[in-house]
């Protein structure tokens, strides 16, 4: 019985090592270290495409002007 609870032991432990790299600070945020502007620019552009959607609503283009 204690050489089978002694083999779990040695099993999980195992185990456990392998997951090590899962807590690595690299793999969890390594995107967000890479492109740490990233939100903001989306956010901002966002806010730029709702604006100009807002003020082509509020001002129509005349369709007589051709570029």
């Amino acid at each position: 019985m204690a050489g089978g609870g002694k083999g779990l032991n040695a099993t999980g432990e195992f185990f456990r090592r392998r997951d090590e790299w899962r807590r690595h600070p690299m793999v969890g945020n390594q995107l967000r270290h890479a492109t740490p502007g990233l939100g903001i620019a989306i956010v901002a552009f966002g806010i730029y495409l709702v604006g100009e959607a807002a003020y082509n609503k509020l001002y129509p283009s005349s369709g007589d002007h051709h570029h």
